[in-house]
């Protein structure tokens, strides 16, 4: 690792032309360190620190406290951060070849610019009052801003003060100020996020004063902010995910359809949910069993972390059975052990609950009755949390649903080892997932963990954490709402948020909204139909044309799986979401910036979900820098415009864009048969767009960092269009510890409105009435196939 020495060179630099920060601070002087520098005022220590030419960070240490180092998010180290440092009269500039940080000196004054471009600057900088710590900015007044987690306040969400406190919200509808993921990371329209580092718990005020002012409260812990800029919204995204950790790669079978509800009562009754599907030939991967797998009734018995063996006699066999019909067993589990259960006594001697000031067991009531809470903060503790997950591994349970971790109930003056319940709340949940995902790692390294969680924090998602909306309304409402939800955790790098598709609360039973909300689901992350039983959640269980619609839907989500598995790969590999807003195309246009009723499905599908009942058609906007073809009909659409849109109850409005090269599967029963021996390759081809590349990855869907480990498969696609011959070429790249297999490829080209003359080796269909072109493609080497067609 090499730094560039720092020197300080004195030339005239210009004035500051921002308003000054807090007056009472005075500048005194300047230390340079090897990777970072001091800057020494009257009242504490700033410690700047560049961590890349896009991220910078700053830390501000009070006179009478000493500088925490410990972050709970940041994963990058500052191994290419080379800078300069600048020094005149009355400024000081830190330089990297795009981010720097300009320190004025008298009036005392920060701020941060990237590539010559003002990005943000510090106000009033690190205050006090009665109540908080803060930290304090300007805003310039016409910047959209974004983030602070799972929130439906509208994608513009300055104006808020946003409590910082991770809590369910059970019911909500289309406005929730507050939920389960909370996370103290802002982006601005301007193309910069800042990032608070600090697990305790607080507030971050989006200018709700209306004076032009960020502000960011905490009852204690870190002042530590990380800037972070970039040259697109892909590439903010990407460099924030840098800083804080990539997701890993999902299991394959986790993007195949779930069956889930609150909740199967015994071993008979899932083996007879999962015997339906298969009789009804509805695909399914995954069933998930919520709390009566430990206890026959709701309340009393949490913490047991035993089977019931009444109701489930023989798990093992359940499990075994269940792995043979292709279908895997997630299991819930809950923090909290009540002292009703069957491991109370025993997590007292092992000493493994948070603690009272006096060092005793901290009990209280919630819903499910009197408890106590595992102290995951605490070695001890996580290793007999873990020990519980590890045996359940060993039956062949294939994932863990981590539920209320919050915590739902979490009192103040409750004591865990390394602070007070106020300072780790909001790092609950994403610590819980950092114990599971370690654990996997060392005792199951050749296992991909599927860890779906309902709380975290910034940076959750390296450690595998899936999040999901919580306990949203089964109405009209509480459909709505998701779209902005997904949108903007996506954004804050947890690329994986979904809802439990047809609604969680409530007996409502509409088909209209159920099949509309799974229609949803196929271009949304994770496909989990989840509700209280009342009303069943499962396809197999409802009226026919329900069912049969259902049934479509998901064998869709099936037949996209080679699309959507490389989305996840592009997810693991650059932090980009599935989901994204459309602004991500078009950050000039200032409708797109509170806009999320239509979206991006990975590069290439435009979705815009159905989300009032009863209506025959509604707008769609579509992005100026495509044509696009309609999924079902081909119809094209040229881009720049917004379209109304006739609408059926078999699909939702769903578009390609043009030049997209789109891999697809016949659908199949579950994953465990996935292969790509024989695929389609949907080309939409667009006279406009002269070329263009795509690619589709493949491995074995289960070991975890194939492509780091060489076990995998690119197919490299490529597409030129000029003088009336359009070349579309194949190319195999294969990873060093990955057998190479034979293809068979059906090149599908749509919107070609004449026969060619001839495709130069190959035979050819078309098909005069949908204007497509069906070419069989062989791919028995690795060398690149080029296909002519020349018209």
């Amino acid at each position: 690792m090499k730094f560039f020495k720092l020197q300080i060179l004195f030339f005239v630099l210009l004035g500051s032309f921002l308003n000054a920060q807090n007056t009472d601070r005075i500048y005194q002087s300047i230390s340079a360190k090897n990777t970072y520098i001091e800057i020494k005022t009257n009242d504490g220590l700033y410690q700047i620190k560049p961590y890349s030419t896009t991220i910078v960070e700053t830390s501000f240490i009070p006179n009478d406290e000493v500088f925490n180092a410990n972050s709970h998010a940041v994963v990058l180290k500052p191994t290419e951060a080379k800078f300069k440092v600048l020094e005149n009269e009355n400024e000081i500039k830190l330089n990297t070849l795009g981010i720097s940080v300009t320190i004025t000196k008298a009036p005392f004054q920060i701020s941060y610019s990237y590539k010559n471009k003002f990005l943000i600057s510090e106000r009033k900088g690190y205050i006090k009052n009665e109540d908080n710590e803060v930290l304090d900015f300007n805003l310039t007044s016409e910047e959209v801003l974004y983030g602070g987690g799972a929130r439906a306040l509208g994608m513009n969400r300055r104006g808020n003060r946003l409590q910082l406190y991770n809590k369910a919200h059970y019911g909500y509808e289309t406005h929730s100020e507050l939920m389960n993921f909370t996370i103290p990371l802002v982006y601005s329209s301007n193309l910069y996020a800042v990032h608070f580092d600090n697990a305790p718990i607080g507030y971050l005020d989006l200018d709700s004063k209306k004076d032009n002012s960020l502000q960011y409260e905490t009852i204690s812990g870190r002042k530590t902010y990380q800037v972070v800029a970039g040259d697109s919204w892909k590439d903010l995204v990407s460099q924030y995910t840098n800083l804080t950790g990539k997701q890993p790669m999902i299991p394959r079978w986790a993007l195949g359809n779930f069956s889930s509800r609150f909740g199967y009562h015994s071993q008979k009754e899932v083996i007879n949910t999962i015997d339906k599907f298969l009789e009804e030939e509805i695909p399914v991967d995954a069933i998930i069993l919520d709390l009566f797998w430990f206890g026959k009734e709701m309340k009393g018995t949490m913490g047991n972390f035993e089977f019931e063996k009444d109701s489930f006699p023989n798990p093992k066999k359940m499990i075994s059975d269940l792995k043979e019909k292709g279908v895997k067993t997630i299991l819930i589990s809950e923090p909290f052990i009540l002292t009703t259960s069957k491991r109370w006594d025993e997590a007292v001697e092992k000493d493994v609950l948070g603690k009272t000031n006096q060092g005793a067991p901290y009990k209280y009531d919630f819903y499910f009755g009197n408890t106590g809470i595992v102290d995951i903060f605490k070695p001890e503790g996580k290793q007999w949390f873990w020990d519980i997950y590890k045996k359940f591994n060993n039956y062949g349970v294939a994932g863990w649903w981590g539920d209320l971790g919050e915590p739902e109930v979490h009192p103040s003056d409750l004591l865990h080892a390394t602070g007070t319940a106020d300072e780790v709340h909001n790092i609950y949940g994403h610590n819980w997932a950092k114990l599971v995902f370690e654990g996997y790692q060392k005792d199951f390294p050749n296992q991909r963990p599927f860890i779906l969680m309902r709380a975290g924090y910034s940076g959750s998602q390296y450690y595998g954490l899936i999040p999901w909306s919580g306990d949203v309304n089964r109405t009209w409402g509480g459909l709505q709402s998701q779209m902005e939800i997904a949108l903007q955790m996506g954004m804050q790098g947890l690329g994986y948020m979904h809802s439990d598709l047809g609604g969680f609360a409530g007996d409502n039973l509409d088909n209209e909204l159920y099949t509309r909300w799974l229609q949803y689901g196929v271009f949304q992350p994770i496909f989990r139909p989840h509700a209280q039983e009342e009303v069943p959640s499962e396809p197999v269980f409802r009226e026919p044309k329900t069912k049969a619609l259902a049934k479509k839907s998901i064998e869709l989500r099936y037949s996209l799986l080679p699309y959507n598995y490389t989305l996840s790969f592009e997810n693991s590999q650059k932090g980009i979401a599935l989901m994204r807003p459309l602004f991500f195309e078009q950050p000039s246009n200032s409708m797109l910036l509170n806009y999320d009723k239509t979206y991006l499905w990975g590069e290439h599908f435009l979705i815009s979900p159905v989300v009032e009942q009863g209506t025959n058609e509604q707008e769609v906007y579509f992005p100026s820098n495509s044509n696009w073809f309609n999924f079902y009909t081909d119809e094209k659409v040229e881009g720049g415009q917004t379209k109304v849109i006739q609408l059926n109850e078999e699909s939702i409005p769903t578009y390609v864009r043009g030049g997209a090269f789109i891999p697809m599967i016949q659908s199949i029963q579950n994953t465990s048969t996935y292969n790509l021996k024989e695929f389609d390759l949907h080309f939409y081809f667009d006279k406009s767009v002269a070329g263009g590349k795509d690619k589709l990855y493949n491995d074995d869907g289960e070991t975890p960092n194939a492509f780091e480990k060489g076990m995998y498969e690119i197919f490299n696609f490529e597409s030129e269009f000029k003088k009336n011959c359009l070349t579309i070429e194949i190319e195999t790249e294969l990873g060093n510890n990955f057998n190479f297999s034979s293809k068979e490829i059906n090149l599908i080209v749509h919107n070609i409105s004449k026969k060619p003359k001839k495709v130069k080796g190959y035979k050819f269909t078309w098909n005069a009435e949908n204007n497509t072109l069906v070419i069989p493609v062989l791919i028995n080497n690795s060398k690149e196939k080029s296909i002519k067609i020349k018209f």
